[in-house]
């Protein structure tokens, strides 16, 4: 009896076997060859690998990233000086077809001349829109057709860890790429605003890469490339640190200059480096004199916890709601002040030049 049931499950085992070869020589049609194809098919599976690349990312989002040369006329005054020509190299990001571009305001700064290059070659001359010092963004036009775009669709907000690039043209060399991670979110202060939140990463960024496009891997924008890291020790030798605009305020900043040539900020009057996280507000620290801070009341030590009807969550959540108000409109303000809760209706200014 032991000896059929071993009889019978090894009938078994070779049935299966059969069964499994039938079914593989019949899905993958080298293996019916008998040349050996098959084993160069197991080979293949560990020896092809295809290796990491970013090539895809580069090709969709490369042809939109253009060369800016721009041209400034200066008059000295000096005895015996006439005219001189500087010019300034950069990088730009066409946003749309009908020919909108951005790049950086240092860029094109006082440039009597703005020349776009093209990929393919083709150059145009450029017409300034419209500028924001606050974000250093300036937006350009070219009368062109068919334009290459960078890619943008919905992209989700940058995370720390998140793999970039950086596209532009460093020192003129041509288009370059280099690669990176975002190394931390929400760098404030670095252009004198608060309203500005940095990307930082350490995708290198020369000169000539400013107003170039920081993509992530599908070749989306996430950025505009702005700057490198400058300490105030000139001997210190800094590397790997460098910073973009994000690309939903560029592109915020892009629509408002097309609409109306420029940005315009609500401006509230306050500084404030301290976020109160048990009365969920930002303490105020300083009241500039003839503010709307100072006309409507508010006072140092005042703690902010919801400004028309919306909860404050960070210090930059607040400054960004009265920045993104029109100047003349009123917003209430709820502050905390000893201890008690207090309404202020506040009328939102425009922000001062810098």
């Amino acid at each position: 009896m032991k000896l059929l049931n071993i009889f019978k499950y090894i009938l078994n085992a070779v049935s299966y076997g059969v069964v499994f070869a039938v079914v593989m020589l019949l899905l993958i049609p080298e293996l019916r060859e008998g040349n050996g194809s098959w084993w160069n098919i197991l080979q293949s599976s560990n020896q092809n690998t295809p290796p990491l690349s970013y090539a895809r990312a580069v090709r969709a989002a490369g042809p939109a990233v253009v060369n800016i040369i721009s041209e400034e006329i200066q008059n000295k005054p000096t005895y015996g000086q006439g005219q001189r020509q500087i010019t300034k190299l950069g990088s730009g990001v066409i946003m749309d077809s009908s020919g909108y571009l951005l790049t950086n305001y240092h860029v094109v700064q006082n440039a009597a001349l703005i020349t776009v290059w093209l990929q393919d070659g083709q150059r145009y001359p450029a017409e300034l829109i419209g500028y924001d010092i606050y974000t250093d963004l300036a937006v350009l036009k070219v009368k062109a057709l068919n334009l290459p775009v960078i890619p943008q669709g919905e992209v989700k907000e940058s995370y720390v860890g998140d793999v970039v690039l950086a596209i532009g043209n460093p020192l003129n060399l041509g288009q370059t790429v280099t690669q990176g991670i975002i190394s931390a979110t929400g760098r404030n202060g670095l252009s004198n605003t608060s309203y500005l939140e940095f990307l930082q990463m350490d995708a290198a960024i020369n000169e000539g890469n400013s107003g170039g496009a920081l993509v992530n891997t599908n070749g989306q924008l996430v950025g505009i490339n702005s700057r490198k890291f400058n300490g105030l020790n000139p001997q210190m030798d800094v590397q790997g640190i460098f910073f973009a605009v994000p690309y939903k305020l560029a592109f915020k900043v892009m629509q408002k200059i097309i609409e109306t040539g420029r940005v315009t900020r609500g401006w509230l009057g306050i500084s404030s480096n301290d976020y109160n996280y048990s009365a969920k507000g930002l303490v105020v620290d300083t009241i500039t004199r003839n503010s709307p801070a100072a006309n409507a009341g508010l006072k140092v030590g005042d703690i902010i916890y919801q400004i028309a009807n919306t909860p404050i969550t960070s210090i930059t959540h607040a400054l960004d709601i009265v920045a993104e108000t029109p100047p003349s409109s009123q917003l209430n303000f709820k502050i905390y002040r000893k201890q008690q809760s207090i309404d202020i209706a506040v009328t939102i200014a425009e922000a001062p030049p810098l």
